[in-house]
């Protein structure tokens, strides 16, 4: 039941005739896409940073070896 009422509401998609309107939203995916990228490379370099941090408490702390 749950499948057929997806399929019926998907006719009523909106596909504009005038392609100029997909613009805008190309636009602002694009701004997303970019600042998540820009951000992943951000968290990835904050990451390693932590990771040599860490290994050198690690080294700095060892007891018994």
């Amino acid at each position: 039941m749950l499948l057929n009422s997806f399929v019926l509401n998907m006719f009523f998609l909106y596909f504009p005739e005038d392609k100029s309107e997909y613009i805008p939203a190309l636009i602002s995916m694009s701004a997303f896409v970019l600042a998540a990228v820009i951000f992943f490379l951000f968290m990835r370099r904050l990451s390693k940073k932590e990771e040599e941090k860490a290994k050198e408490l690690e080294g700095k702390y060892k007891i018994g070896e």
